[in-house]
């Protein structure tokens, strides 16, 4: 599968901004600039930019540009519950781990509402950065009467939400949990980290039609990755 154009700018900004040659600090090309030196569309060059604002490799100023932020990625918990954010995913790749059809009973995750025998899809994946470090471990759970053939998807690039939605699946909600676990021993060689290591653990949900038709988790590497929520502030 073609990887798209816009992922593959985004990778070499990464790869800079990761490497060191871009500094914390460093002023990034302009959209204009972007466009014009990779013969893009300014909508295009305007997903890089934000793509790697998003991924907390750079911060966008209005009037001001953008620049190279701390390589500490800085992530909005509202993009995992947010769904024109939670369908783009995040920049890097995914390492497949195991993928498999089992009962609801013997799948790593609980499906709320799925009895024992329900089939479900699971999918283990790791995600990697452009220097193929590991960033995260993510384990799905998707209920299998709606996603029949998703292990013929590309699984390395495969965005759960947008699958589920080309499918028709009507999505009515997502919801997020936040859990702090420690990291046990297979996780922590996953991860390239301690074993009892303290991370944070995001948990997240999708309904439709009053049900849950996936489960997600995602294991972050500790001490790669700052947690935040940003809400604009009303007018009194």
């Amino acid at each position: 599968m073609t990887v798209p154009l816009y992922v593959q700018i985004r990778r070499q900004f990464e790869a800079k901004i990761l490497s060191g040659a871009l500094p914390p600090g460093s002023r990034l090309p302009s959209e204009m600039d972007v466009s014009a030196e990779y013969g893009v569309s300014r909508a295009t060059a305007q997903r890089v930019l934000n793509d790697l604002a998003e991924a907390g490799l750079a911060i966008r100023r209005r009037r001001h540009g953008s620049f190279v932020a701390d390589v500490t990625r800085q992530i909005n918990l509202l993009n995992f519950v947010t769904p024109a954010a939670a369908a783009k995913g995040t920049p890097g790749r995914h390492e497949v781990v195991s993928a498999r059809i089992v009962r609801a009973a013997d799948a790593i995750l609980t499906l709320p509402g799925a009895s024992a025998d329900t089939a479900v899809v699971e999918l283990v994946r790791r995600k990697l950065n452009v220097r193929e470090e590991p960033q995260s471990v993510e384990r799905h759970v998707v209920l299998f009467a709606v996603a029949p053939d998703l292990l013929n998807e590309n699984l390395e690039d495969l965005v759960t939400l947008p699958y589920l939605q080309r499918r028709g699946v009507p999505i009515d909600s997502i919801r997020l949990y936040l859990d702090p676990v420690a990291l046990d021993e297979h996780d922590a060689a996953l991860l390239h980290s301690e074993n009892g290591t303290p991370a944070l653990m995001r948990r997240r949900e999708l309904r439709a039609d009053g049900g849950t038709v996936e489960v997600v988790t995602t294991l972050v590497r500790p001490g790669t990755a700052e947690f935040f929520l940003e809400l604009p502030v009303p007018d009194m």
